[in-house]
């Protein structure tokens, strides 16, 4: 039996974020009985309970601001290593979600090497180039991605453009690292009752709207989508959905460009329900993606699984997701702008063979049950 301890995401059941969200996949979907998933959970008290197959354990962690991820991770790898010892475990895999922890790494790769046990990371996007963080903290992500990558085993990137860059940037360690893609499902789940509610509580008209979904923060070029619309012709809307209200940077836009007086522009908050999201993304014309400093992002699968048109920030991350299903735009100006106003005149047929190619490509390369699979058998491999 593989033992296969899981940290840093929340925990399981998901109810938001890439990593939970994978968790859950990779548990539900299991095939090989060799596999015993086990996964530390965030919480404020300590349990175990069994999901999907999996043993969770909750990990009691304080309230202490920003530092709580990396208290976090380091508190389950105390976990999992005190698990490992009381039931002598021989055969497992630690896998790090996130560089959070580089400089406390090296001695729990020690205890766990002295198991006889390998440690994997996942070294997700470029947390260090967010604008979120001051100038302290990005230097503090950087070198803890640098440690983490320098004392990991195996480094597994959910984007190839994520493996060049381990490989380019720390070649001087000699990182042993794979790409295993995040992953996608095509499953219509749609709600058209609650499609048609939420229509009309937003007053939005099926396929006379573009769609942003995502956290509003700088790196994700919400100020070039939001102020390239505006300049365009267009007399859709442009319909975002993320939470706004308290956030610094929408109110510091507004002020900027005033766009709450643009009637096209509504911001309608975050939508929690999956059909209904997956109802607003298939009655979308098109979908706008603005994400530059992630990996492969699950809110692009997404899109590429429910929107016929993805328009997309022509950076790597994107580019090798989309390939040649979608069309990509620049973030100089007037580029977005131009490119708004010329897929207006697509004929219908031609947006529909995109979006089939789009929904083809998500079957070929993301879907869950692949990338389960690539896990499973990548896991299992004798030769780590």
């Amino acid at each position: 039996m593989k033992n296969v301890f899981i940290v840093g995401s929340k925990g399981i059941p998901a109810n938001y974020g890439g990593f939970e969200t994978f968790v859950e996949y990779l548990t539900k979907n299991k095939v090989n009985d060799e596999i015993k998933y086990h996964v530390a959970c965030l919480s404020d008290q300590k349990e175990e309970f069994e999901y999907n197959g999996a043993r969770c354990f909750k990990v009691e962690v304080p309230n202490i601001g920003p530092a709580k991820a990396v208290y976090y991770d380091i508190a389950a790898l105390k976990e999992v290593y005190a698990y490992v010892v009381e039931n002598n475990i021989k055969d497992a895999i630690v896998y790090i979600l996130a560089c959070r922890i580089g400089p406390f790494l090296k001695k729990y790769v020690r205890l766990f090497h002295e198991k006889n046990i390998k440690v994997f990371v996942n070294p997700d996007g470029h947390e260090f180039k967010r604008a979120k963080w001051n100038w302290f903290i990005r230097k503090y992500w950087k070198l803890s991605e640098r440690l983490m990558i320098k004392n990991a085993d195996y480094v597994i990137c959910d984007s190839q453009n994520i493996e060049s860059y381990i490989q380019k940037d720390y070649k001087k360690y000699k990182p042993q690292t794979t790409y295993i893609a995040y992953g996608a499902d095509i499953v219509d789940n749609s709600d058209e009752e609650k499609f048609t509610n939420w229509s009309k509580e937003h007053n939005v008209q099926k396929n006379e709207y573009y769609l942003i979904v995502g956290r509003f923060v700088p790196e994700n070029n919400y100020e070039t989508m939001i102020k390239e619309f505006m300049s365009s012709n267009t007399k859709k809307d442009l319909i975002i959905v993320t939470d706004y209200q308290n956030n610094k940077l929408y109110h510091n836009l507004d002020n900027k460009y005033h766009f709450t007086s643009d009637a096209r522009i509504k911001f309608v908050g975050t939508i929690y329900d999956d059909s209904l999201l997956k109802s607003v993304r298939m009655n979308a014309f098109a979908y706008l993606h603005g994400h530059e400093v992630g990996g492969t992002n699950p809110s692009l699968l997404e899109a590429l699984g429910s929107t016929k048109l993805n328009l997309l920030l022509n950076v790597g991350f994107n580019q090798e997701v989309g390939i040649d299903t979608c069309i990509y735009w620049g973030k100089e100006k007037g580029n977005l702008k131009k490119l708004i106003e010329h897929v207006e005149t697509f004929d219908q047929d031609y947006i529909d063979t995109l979006g089939k190619e789009a929904k083809n490509r998500i079957l070929e390369a993301y879907s869950w049950k692949l990338i389960v699979s690539k896990y499973e058998d990548f896991f299992l491999r004798k030769d780590l």
